[in-house]
């Protein structure tokens, strides 16, 4: 029996969310979904940290560049991913990186979602339209963080950054949930004894 050999990429866009174990939940679920195909063999696994799939072009990004390579190379058959979004959500970009390897001979398959296949006109259609949606969830979840960040800075919150003149930094033995201590911006009586 020829095995298909097969790449996974797992990606999580902030480190909140590897701090989650997102990556290991990919992993599993994609290992599983293997499992269940018995003529695919695991050959690599790349991991992407930290990376946005909304912000950082696929050319910036290393484990898309060596799979690029790779698929080149003749290295592996399939590419697996959690979710179709974990290869990017650029809706000007994505589906062209997707096209691209399946017209190089590599078959894309999500563990949730399927295989991505382009034997007609509707499918390019439903591949566009995938990474349309995920790119306009991306720009949904900017707005309401930047929403919220201007409401807790009109709360008066200090949310990052410098920290204003005229304003210091007190602390006052409070943690987070992060186990880092957290500061309150008090004004400063004599801000030119602070900033010296």
């Amino acid at each position: 029996m020829n095995q298909k050999r097969v790449y996974c990429l797992y990606r999580v866009s902030t480190v909140g969310q590897v701090e989650k174990d997102d990556i290991p939940r990919q992993r599993q679920y994609c290992r599983e979904f293997i499992e269940r195909n018995l003529e695919w063999v695991l050959t690599n696994e790349l991991y992407e940290k930290g990376i946005s799939g909304f912000k950082v072009s696929a050319k910036e990004r290393d484990a898309i560049q060596e799979m690029q390579r790779d698929a080149v190379q003749g290295k592996f058959e399939i590419l697996l991913v959690y979710m179709f979004d974990r290869l990017g959500r650029k809706d000007d970009e994505t589906p062209f990186v997707v096209e691209w390897f399946v017209q190089n001979g590599i078959e894309v398959w999500s563990a949730v979602e399927g295989q991505q296949r382009f034997d007609n006109h509707v499918d390019k259609l439903l591949n566009y339209i995938r990474y349309w949606q995920a790119s306009g969830e991306s720009v949904k979840t900017s707005v309401r963080t930047k929403t919220r960040l201007e409401q807790l800075t009109q709360e008066g919150c200090f949310t990052g950054g410098s920290v204003p003149y005229g304003y210091k930094l007190e602390k006052r033995g409070r943690i987070n949930k992060k186990n880092r201590e957290v500061c309150d911006v008090v004004i400063d009586e004599d801000p030119r004894k602070s900033s010296a």
